[in-house]
């Protein structure tokens, strides 16, 4: 070959070299576009309108799409930095400190029965790695578990219950641990009100990743399945827009309403408020004034198109939840996430939010725990406990960083807090320094609701003595116990200042010496398999 030839050769090498190169380059530019998300309040620019694509050009498509992944020549897609998922959004709310009785002696918060911190923690642990310090809530991890506390009596509405021990986990000084807990009432399923549902479903392009949409579907069906002919079930779905996919059907007609779950696939962008729009406004026109109205939000918490943030989209639909209707915020995927915007939104709309991992977990919340899931028993519930400064030094309430309220709004009825189901119970963990032998009256517990059918607002309270501490941790009742293990588990995790002295072995250790006062409690079973699996990774 002679010199001509081969420069030619040499040319021709490096067209083909560049063009796949450029063709590489595009796909791996292109493909991330999809899953970008501009995260919480985070403005972004309007979408640019595309003409509307025929069915076949989008088949077409869709079958393409494996094919220019599988030659285009890009590198695999590595999340960055080292994260285990890409665009997922948390918020870091602190950790409380400390506070001298002497400078406030009253500790004021909204009661919260949400549950998702835990199971977004336990996907992150099944799935090798440990979750991100800001996606820990202390008091969900709590609330996840049975506490074993008695029914209220009488008719009452709540029983309010307080015990408390030496704290295990500090050594130089001696720290107590009370435990204040809140049980609702609890209703048998026969006797639950009639409940208006409405779905409001994310079917945008994110829900197809790891199959998001075929397990909202599975968990939707849990739920139908438990509806009776004087319910009702409306769905809406979005995508790059809003629509409705089914008017409100009574439940006597389960197969259509499972039909139309069944027809759902991903679609579009995802416009969040349009969504939650179309869905309080057809939950308005199916509200049963003697009934439970509620619409659940099933999505990964990904808005990208129209008002994106929790504020912002809240904005556009808070009359409608004026009305009566609550929300229930369920979040499904990990990668692509958003918990900030599905957490504040359940709690702007007085309702809970939950995350599902896998189909046990919808299991729990759509079957198991259908009437808490489904019949508010007390609005704006509020907690306020009093300190007495002649017996406690100091104390730290554990979690609850984002339900503070000013201790003057206690008894202020226009304050949004905390909406309870039935049979909810609540927990909340304080740590405190009594004074050197100290005793009588540690605390008293104010608790204030509203109830939703009379709209009565009712006060009740109880006292806590240093005479009903127990005089060693072991010596406490075993729920007491857990609750302090998994607060302190999710504490670490946290990486609160607080836990500092602490690890993820010694409360591993505790949790299985306990565990055999559970053996048919499958959540504490889990618990501890968790655990074991966190301290493997944490090495």
């Amino acid at each position: 070959m002679n010199k001509q030839h081969v420069s030619k050769f040499i040319i021709l090498v490096l067209v083909v070299a560049l063009a796949t190169v450029a063709c590489g380059g595009a796909a791996a530019t292109e493909e991330p576009q999809e899953l970008e998300s501009n995260g919480p309040d985070v403005p972004m620019e309007a979408p640019v309108e595309e003409e509307e694509a025929a069915p076949a050009e989008e088949e077409w498509a869709a079958e393409e799409e494996p094919m220019e992944e599988a030659f285009s020549g890009a590198p695999p897609q590595q999340p960055p930095n080292d994260e285990p998922y890409p665009d997922t959004f948390f918020e870091d709310y602190g950790t409380n400190p400390f506070i001298d009785t002497e400078d406030d002696h009253l500790s004021t918060f909204a009661l919260d029965v949400d549950t998702g911190s835990y199971t977004i923690a336990r996907r992150y642990i099944r799935d090798g790695y440990l979750p991100p310090a800001d996606a820990i809530r202390v008091e969900e991890f709590v609330n996840y578990f049975d506490q074993g506390y008695e029914s209220p009596e009488d008719g009452k509405a709540f029983a309010i219950s307080m015990d408390g021990a030496p704290s295990p986990f500090t050594e130089t000084e001696r720290y107590e641990m009370l435990r204040v807990g809140i049980q609702g009432f609890t209703i048998a399923p026969e006797d639950r009100k009639d409940a208006s549902l409405t779905f409001v479903i994310d079917v945008s392009g994110s829900m197809d990743m790891e199959n998001r949409l075929e397990l909202v579907k599975d968990a939707l069906e849990l739920l139908v399945e438990q509806m009776r002919p004087s319910d009702t079930v409306g769905i809406v779905v979005y995508g790059s827009e809003a629509r409705v996919v089914l008017e409100p059907t009574s439940g006597r007609d389960q197969e259509e309403i499972l039909r139309a779950i069944k027809r759902l696939k991903p679609e579009g962008s995802t416009n969040a408020e349009a969504g939650l729009k179309l869905g309080y406004k057809q939950a308005l026109q199916a509200f049963n004034a003697e009934g439970v109205n509620r619409v659940v939000l099933c999505s990964d918490g990904v808005a990208n198109v129209g008002n994106t943030g929790p504020e912002s989209i809240w904005d556009t639909i808070d009359g409608y939840a004026s009305e009566g209707i609550t929300l229930t915020t369920v979040g499904f995927g990990m990668g692509n996430y958003n918990d900030v915007l599905m957490e504040q939104l359940a709690d702007m709309g007085d309702g809970f939010y939950a995350y599902v991992d896998d189909i046990q977990e919808a299991d729990r919340l759509f079957n198991q725990n259908l009437v808490s899931t489904l019949q508010v028993i007390a609005l704006d519930t509020k907690v306020q406990v009093d300190f007495n400064p002649e017996v406690v030094s100091r104390y730290r309430l554990v979690g609850f960083e984002n339900r503070a309220i000013a201790d003057e709004d206690f008894r202020d009825n226009t304050v949004d807090a905390g909406e309870i189901g039935a049979g909810h119970s609540v927990t909340a963990l304080y740590e405190v320094k009594l004074f050197p032998q100290a005793s009588g009256e540690i605390a008293t517990v104010y608790l204030r609701w509203e109830d939703p059918d009379n709209h009565e607002v009712i006060e009740t309270n109880e006292y806590f003595y240093t005479g009903d501490l127990a005089e060693s941790f072991s010596a406490a009742s075993p729920n007491f116990q857990l609750s302090v293990l998994v607060a302190e588990y999710a504490e670490i995790l946290k990486g609160s200042y607080w836990a500092e002295g602490s690890t993820l072995a010694g409360v591993l250790e505790d949790a299985e010496r306990l565990s055999r006062f559970f053996d048919e409690d499958p959540d504490v079973y889990e618990f501890v398999e968790i655990l074991r699996k966190a301290v493997r990774i944490s090495r």
